[in-house]
């Protein structure tokens, strides 16, 4: 490991929280097969082509700011600053500038008033392309790490693994998406995104206390793992269903379930985009990963169940939806839900909280 000192004449760079939570995972490798932050090339080919330069898929450009006054040059070794500390190093490779029709390439809208948008386009158009070197290892302490994630799997004789994305607490259609992953698979591996959200999305301390009392009460306990990234919802729907596949198979699942609408926001996507999306890659390339595209379950009045639109025949007279803004009514008013939709027991941890929805 470096000194954590660097000489103050050395260029240096502030990064905020969302490019340190990408060099940590770039280091451990739940970003794999990143090194660094992407230079110009691979960027261009991601915005494109949906892979790196060598082929591999990637559909999410990760890239860095650029936030230097002092010009820097291909070949310069810069020191990346968090909160005042020094964290890594990047060694140049290139600078390049983004533009607005590549973040609608990307998110596949341009509109401002999308979260994933706004963030990229308020960022400096420049970016800085190289390879990352860690030299405050005391960041990776309490980071999620595929080796640690593999090894939970491998002591726990798991073959099979089925990843679950989720930002949000557990409700009825959830569950029924978990226990089907369960019927196929070993485990289940619950992984619930951590890292930034906007405002209105459930805090980590929501998320995750509901899970508690799902996991404690109601699965088996030798097959379910939960265990929160710390990485930013880019909002980006159908390219960030594979980008999370990805991640997933990064920390050692064989399987990842893809949603309705999957990591959409405000309508901007349709419910299945993201299946046809996943698909389309899968036709072309070996993600090493199975996917499962799963259907919206709802409660059917008619069969008086948790159901799909694959399994039951009542989607036009019997559908009742359980959609987050009842959820979210339950729990601003705090009601007792009704338990077709959430546990109470559930709702009851999500409540005692506190801080439940991020301001």
């Amino acid at each position: 490991m470096l000194s954590d000192k660097y000489d103050a004449d050395d260029k240096y760079m502030e990064i905020d929280e969302e490019s340190f939570q990408d060099i940590i995972n770039i280091a451990t490798g739940v970003l794999a097969p990143l090194k660094g932050f992407m230079c110009e090339e691979d960027y261009h080919s991601v915005v494109e082509k949906n892979t790196l330069v060598n082929g591999d898929v990637f559909t999410i450009p990760i890239t860095l700011e650029y936030t230097l006054r002092d010009e820097i040059q291909s070949g310069e070794k810069i020191s990346l600053i968090f909160n005042g500390k020094y964290i890594a190093n990047i060694s140049v490779e290139d600078i390049f500038e983004t533009t607005d029709a590549d973040w609608k390439k990307v998110f596949g809208t341009g509109d401002y008033n999308h979260p994933g948008v706004k963030k990229e386009i308020e960022k400096c158009r420049k970016r800085v392309g190289g390879q990352i070197e860690v030299v405050d290892e005391t960041i990776l302490d309490n980071a999620l790490k595929p080796l640690d994630t593999k090894k939970v799997f491998l002591d726990r004789g798991w073959e099979t693994i089925v990843g679950f994305q989720t930002r949000n607490p557990i409700h009825k259609a959830h569950e029924y998406i978990q226990r089907l992953g369960l019927e196929m698979c070993d485990g289940l591996f619950i992984n619930p995104l951590v890292g930034w959200k906007k405002k209105g999305d459930f805090s980590e301390e929501a998320v995750m206390s509901a899970y508690e009392v799902m996991i404690n009460n109601y699965y088996p306990k030798n097959r379910v793992y939960i265990a929160g990234l710390k990485t930013q919802m880019r909002y980006a729907g159908p390219r960030e269903a594979v980008f999370h596949a990805i991640i997933r198979r990064n920390l050692g699942c064989t399987h990842f379930t893809i949603g309705r609408d999957h990591a959409g926001v405000g309508g901007y996507y349709g419910e299945y985009d993201a299946h046809k999306f996943a698909k389309e890659i899968e036709s072309k390339y070996d993600l090493g990963i199975n996917l499962i595209l799963t259907r919206e379950p709802y409660y059917c009045s008619v069969c008086n169940e948790i159901v799909t639109d694959r399994t039951c025949g009542h989607y036009e007279t019997g559908r009742v939806s359980i959609s987050g803004t009842k959820i979210r009514q339950y729990i601003t008013e705090q009601t007792m839900p009704d338990e077709r939709f959430m546990r109470r027991d559930i709702l009851e941890a999500i409540i005692q909280c506190g801080d439940i929805f991020i301001d």
